[in-house]
C-alpha cells in the first residue's frame, strides 16, 4: 500500500450558500463530501451489519470510539488482531474520536487536571488516566483514518470564564498531542491523520480564537466541536457559521455530534464537509423514523394498516420493500429484526440525503433545494 497523507480537492460551491462539493482520500478510499459518518462505538453500529453499512446504507467512513475501545476489548486485543479495520472486517476509512466527550460526560466519576483526566471505568469502577499523548497512542493502536486531538468540551451553559480557561486547555493538548503524533510511527501500514477540534462554547470572540490557533497548525482537516449539546438551534447555526468561515478553504471541516436531517443541511450550507451523530440509529431503535416526506413515530396506532413502504424516496431496498405495517409490528412486539431495519432505513436515508445535497451543490442550485427539504424534513407526520 502506498502511504500518503489524506487530501482534500474542493469540486464546487453554490451561489448564496457556503456549500461545497469535495473529495477527501485516504489509504482506505475516497470519501466524496459533504458526508455522514455511521457512529460505530464499540466497533460496531448498533443493530446493523458491516455488509449492511455497505450494501444497504452506502457508508463510506464510520466511526470508532477511543474511550469504549480502549475499555472494552481493549488495546491488547485490538493490536493483536491488526487494528480496528482487520477486528470488525471494514475495510474503508475510520474516524476515530478521542474520547473525550465520553470522558467529559462522566461528570461524577472524571477529574481534569493539566496533565490529562482521570476517570473511573463505568464497567468495573477501574481509575484511568487519558493525557493527549496516551490518547494518542490508544487511536494509534485502534487504527483510525482519522484520529482527533484530545480536548475538553465544556458544557452547556458555561460562564464565560470557563469556556475560555477550557479552551486554553484544549489549545495546550492539542500542541501536545501533535508533538506525540510526529514522534510516533504510524501502524499497520497505512497513514493516519490527525484533526484539532475547535472549542469555546457559544462565545464569538472565543470561537474565533480557537480557530485562528487551530488554523495555525496547518493540520489536514479540522473539526468543530462543543455544539449540539443544549444551545438552541439558531445559536449553532451561528457559531457553526462563524467557524467555517475562519478555517482553512483547502481543509475539510468536521461538525462532530450534529445532528437532525435539517440540522445537517442548514450546517452543509454554511460550509460542513463531515457529520456524525447517532441520531439516527437511536431515534430509529425508539421508533422514530426519518424520511423523505418528513419524521414519523412508526409506533403510532396510524401506520398499523399502512401497509406502503417505509420510504418509497430513497433508494434503499430495506426502506422500499418492507411496510411501515409491518415494521410498527415488529417494533410493538419488541422483535430484533424492527431495530435493525429502522437503524439502516434512518442510515440509508441520512446518506441519501447528503448524497442529494452534493448533487444539488454541483448543479448549483442547493439554496433553494435546502429550503424546500429543510420545510419537509421537519413535518411529522
Amino acid at each position: 500500500m502506498i502511504m500518503a497523507a489524506l487530501q482534500f480537492e474542493l469540486e464546487g460551491g453554490c451561489p448564496d450558500t457556503a456549500a461545497r462539493a469535495g473529495k477527501m482520500t485516504t489509504d482506505h478510499g475516497e470519501v466524496l463530501t459533504p458526508i455522514f459518518m455511521p457512529v460505530g462505538t464499540v466497533g460496531s453500529v448498533k443493530a446493523v451489519s458491516q455488509q449492511q453499512l455497505k450494501e444497504e446504507v452506502d457508508a463510506r467512513i464510520i466511526l470508532g470510539n477511543t474511550y469504549h475501545l480502549y475499555l472494552r476489548p481493549g488495546l491488547e486485543v485490538l493490536e493483536a488482531a491488526g487494528g480496528l479495520h482487520r477486528f470488525n472486517g471494514w475495510d474503508r476509512p475510520i474516524l476515530t474520536d478521542s474520547g473525550g466527550y465520553q470522558v467529559f460526560s462522566l461528570s461524577g466519576m472524571r477529574k481534569i487536571q493539566e496533565d490529562g483526566v482521570v476517570f473511573q471505568s463505568h464497567i468495573d469502577g477501574s481509575r484511568h488516566l487519558f493525557s493527549p499523548e496516551k490518547v494518542m497512542d490508544i487511536q494509534r493502536v485502534i487504527g483510525g483514518d482519522i484520529i482527533m486531538a484530545f480536548d475538553e468540551c465544556p458544557p452547556y451553559p458555561s460562564e464565560y470564564a470557563y469556556a475560555e480557561k477550557s479552551m486554553h486547555l484544549t489549545h495546550r493538548w492539542l500542541d501536545r498531542c501533535i508533538a506525540h503524533f510526529n514522534a510516533t510511527p504510524d501502524k499497520y501500514g497505512y497513514t493516519q491523520n490527525l484533526f484539532p477540534i475547535v472549542q469555546g462554547s457559544v462565545f464569538p470572540d472565543l470561537r474565533r480564537a480557537s480557530c485562528a490557533y487551530v488554523s495555525s497548525k496547518d493540520a489536514v482537516g479540522n473539526a468543530i466541536g462543543g455544539l449540539s449539546v443544549g444551545e438552541p438551534e439558531q445559536q449553532l447555526y451561528d457559531i457553526c457559521e462563524a467557524c467555517c468561515a475562519d478555517l482553512p478553504v483547502a481543509r475539510p471541516r468536521y461538525l462532530m455530534g450534529v445532528g437532525t436531517p435539517w440540522n445537517i443541511l442548514e450546517c452543509i450550507a454554511r460550509g460542513v464537509d463531515m457529520f456524525d451523530c447517532v441520531m439516527p440509529t437511536r431515534n430509529g431503535r425508539n421508533a422514530m423514523l426519518f424520511t423523505s416526506k418528513g419524521v414519523i413515530n412508526i409506533d403510532n396506532k396510524k401506520w398499523e394498516k399502512d401497509f406502503s413502504p417505509i420510504d418509497d424516496g430513497i433508494d434503499s431496498e430495506m426502506s422500499n420493500f418492507y411496510s411501515k405495517a409491518y415494521l410498527r409490528h415488529l417494533v410493538k412486539s419488541k422483535e430484533i429484526l424492527g431495530l435493525t431495519i429502522a437503524s439502516v432505513h434512518n442510515l440509508a436515508f441520512y446518506l441519501h440525503l447528503v448524497q442529494e445535497a452534493r448533487k444539488h451543490i454541483l448543479a448549483g442550485d442547493f439554496a433553494g433545494w435546502k429550503r424546500e427539504q429543510v420545510a419537509i424534513l421537519q413535518t411529522r407526520l
